[in-house]
């Protein structure tokens, strides 16, 4: 006498490919998901971001997001000018590492 543990039938059914299918889909729209919700450009972030792309370079790109305001500030290339500011004070360094700023 031979047992069977399964029916061979249930091998051969199309519709439980299709349900596996979904589950896959599923577990790749929730990482999706969270992919964007961990993103730091995130718009149903109400915080305050600042994202620095190509640091360094002459095509460097600010992006600063404050709420739901996204403002874009991007170099030319060229170095900034020297000589055009007033000085506004002096910051000392003290013994612990703290700086302290002392206006004129």
């Amino acid at each position: 006498m031979k047992w069977r543990l399964h029916d061979a039938g249930e091998d051969d059914d199309p519709l439980l490919s299709v349900v596996n299918l979904v589950d896959v889909f599923l577990v790749l729209i929730a990482a999706l998901l969270l992919a964007v919700a961990r993103s730091p450009v995130n718009v149903f972030d109400a915080g305050q971001v600042t994202v620095i792309r190509d640091a360094g370079t002459p095509d460097m790109e600010i992006v600063v997001k404050n709420g739901k305001k996204i403002e874009r500030f991007r170099g030319d290339g060229a170095a900034a000018s020297t000589g055009q500011g007033v000085k506004a004070g002096i910051a000392y360094r003290m013994p612990d590492g703290s700086l302290v700023y002392v206006p004129e």
